[in-house]
C-alpha cells in the first residue's frame, strides 16, 4: 500500500516538475528569470480592490521581503514594473506593471495556456490518482473502525 502511495505521489511530483520546467524555459526565452515571471504574474493576479505591496507579494511568492525588493529592483530597471507610495500610508509601497510589463506577461501567459493544454491532462490524472487512493484509504479505515466497534458491542 505504501509503495502505491509513493508511486502516485512520485508521478504527481513528476508532472508538476515537467510543467514547471517548461514554464521556466518559457520565462527564460523571454529574458526573465522564473521568479521574475512569478512576480509579474502575482502583481497582475491580485484580486480587484487589493494592491500589490512588497509585503503581500513576499507572502504570495513565499519569499523574504528583501528578496522581493531585489526582484522589483531588477524589473523596474527593465521598465516592467513601477513603484508608488500609498497615498494613505507613505510607508507602503505599491507595485504595478507597466504597459511593457503587461505585454510581456500576456505573451508568457498565452504560452503557459498552451503548456497547460499539453501537460494539464496528465497533471490532473496524476492528482486524481493521489486523491482517489487517499479517499479509498480513509474509507477503508472508517469501515475497519466501524467493524471493530460493532465487534466490541456484540461481544
Amino acid at each position: 500500500m505504501q509503495a502505491d502511495d509513493d508511486r502516485d505521489l512520485a508521478e504527481f511530483r513528476y508532472q508538476i516538475r515537467r510543467f514547471l520546467r517548461a514554464s521556466e524555459r518559457a520565462a527564460r526565452a523571454c529574458g526573465l528569470e522564473p521568479q521574475q515571471h512569478q512576480l509579474l504574474l502575482a502583481i497582475r493576479g491580485f484580486p480587484d480592490g487589493q494592491q500589490a505591496t512588497v509585503g503581500t507579494l513576499a507572502r504570495r511568492l513565499l519569499l523574504a521581503h528583501h528578496s522581493v525588493v531585489e526582484l522589483i529592483d531588477r524589473l523596474q530597471a527593465r521598465g516592467l514594473v513601477r513603484r508608488q507610495r500609498s497615498a494613505r500610508d507613505r510607508r507602503v509601497v505599491i507595485v504595478s506593471l507597466t504597459t511593457r510589463g503587461r505585454r510581456l506577461l500576456r505573451r508568457l501567459s498565452l504560452q503557459h495556456r498552451r503548456l497547460l493544454e499539453e501537460a494539464g491532462p496528465e497533471l490532473v490524472r496524476a492528482l486524481q490518482q493521489v486523491l482517489a487512493r487517499s479517499r479509498r484509504q480513509r474509507q477503508a479505515k472508517r469501515s475497519a473502525h466501524v467493524a471493530a466497534r460493532s465487534d466490541r458491542g456484540s461481544a
